[in-house]
């Protein structure tokens, strides 16, 4: 094909994404921006606290600005160590290890599960990063209805004698709901099945001293349940971690590819997690105000009419009437300096638009009470 097709079917492809309404366009922000922000995961308001950004500012006159190589050559330094260290022990782990994205230690964690022959079973609503890790791991995969124990319960009948693993977020990342996870485990186990579990969104806002939603289902330290996270939401950082057995941890400095073959996460931001951390273990009181924020933000936005999902963490769900509806709603939103994030498929496990709001104990009262308003004025 000619060049000039080639890019002539890029530009179809672009009008027949407008024509659905799902154009998506990069929008710069100033550090300055003055945006009430309920677009970002910084559910804690951790990432501009200044004991991190001190923490994070003392790493960089130390390291510099990057790791320099791979964790396995030049990359890993006293930071990462003692951040995997501490967050296996938040977690309750025997192990953990960081990465230098969610995406990758998905991606990671699932294809250091695979065996011949195993099973994966995927919930419906998964985040992309654990679709993709399904596909690149070659396993067969079956994708169970959103939240179904019964259907996985009967996938994993229908495969008696293979290895498997059941994979689903805790907290799912586009209505915010829960997982049934004290139930998906004891069917895994009964089965003898593995649970892998991507904590992202329940890490620092859910479970004992923030722990997350698998500690928070009672399954700390089961030895058949895997963690994976990112660093990038209650924590305000980067990175990804994936927690477990201390077998799984050296299969995968061995052999994850995503591990293996990409540069480490700068130590200026493993330090500033590792500080974030600290503060989401004794951050009980803003846990409590961002849980009762979610409630607000529920009660207000139902009362005015909107089907809003229920707030089993931080993030809440708004569905809009279209996807054409859902970017003008967001828009008009933006111009009234209100940030929300606008959900549109491909992005969604449905057909449905959405606004979602991510809620953040770090944004003043008074600036959340206005968003509310102005996301209940503008909407279609």
């Amino acid at each position: 094909m000619a060049v000039a097709d080639w890019l002539a079917a890029l530009d179809r492809r672009a009008e027949l994404r407008a024509k659905a309404g799902l154009t998506r366009r990069l929008h710069p922000r100033a550090a300055d921006d003055g945006v009430v922000d309920l677009a970002g995961n910084d559910y804690l308001g951790l990432a501009a606290h200044p004991e991190v950004t001190a923490a994070a500012a003392q790493a960089l006159a130390a390291y510099g600005l990057g790791a320099t190589g791979s964790r396995l050559v030049r990359g890993s330094t006293d930071v990462h160590h003692t951040l995997e260290d501490t967050i296996a022990d938040w977690l309750g782990s025997d192990r953990s290890l960081v990465f230098s994205s969610g995406y990758l230690a998905n991606l990671g964690a699932i294809r250091a599960l695979v065996r011949p022959r195993t099973l994966l079973i995927s919930d419906a609503h998964n985040h992309a990063s654990l679709i993709d890790g399904c596909r690149i791991s070659g396993a067969e995969t079956v994708v169970t209805p959103h939240a179904d124990v019964a259907a996985v319960a009967a996938a994993l009948r229908a495969a008696p004698g293979r290895p498997a693993v059941v994979v689903t977020e805790s907290v799912f990342s586009v209505d915010g709901d829960l997982a049934p996870l004290a139930r998906l485990h004891a069917t895994a186990r009964e089965h003898g099945a593995l649970l892998l579990v991507d904590d992202a969104h329940a890490l620092g806002v859910l479970g004992p001293d923030g722990a997350g939603a698998v500690a928070g289902a009672g399954l700390t330290g089961e030895p058949d349940v895997v963690v994976t996270a990112t660093l990038s939401k209650a924590l305000g950082g980067a990175g990804g971690v994936v927690a477990g057995p201390a077998e799984l941890v050296r299969h995968l400095v061995e052999t994850a590819r995503t591990f293996i073959y990409d540069t480490a996460l700068p130590p200026v931001v493993a330090a500033g997690v590792r500080a974030a951390v600290g503060l989401a273990r004794s951050g009980a009181g803003l846990r409590a105000e961002l849980a009762e924020r979610a409630a607000v933000a529920v009660d207000r936005l139902r009362a005015a009419g909107l089907d809003v999902s229920a707030a089993d963490a931080a993030v809440v769900s708004v569905t809009a009437p279209s996807p054409e509806a859902a970017t003008a709603w967001a828009a008009a939103c933006r111009d009234r300096g209100v940030a929300v994030g606008c959900f549109r498929p491909p992005s969604t496990p449905d057909s449905r638009s959405r606004l979602r709001l991510t809620i953040s104990a770090g944004v003043p009262r008074g600036d959340f009470e206005h968003a509310l308003e102005v996301i209940v004025e503008s909407a279609p």
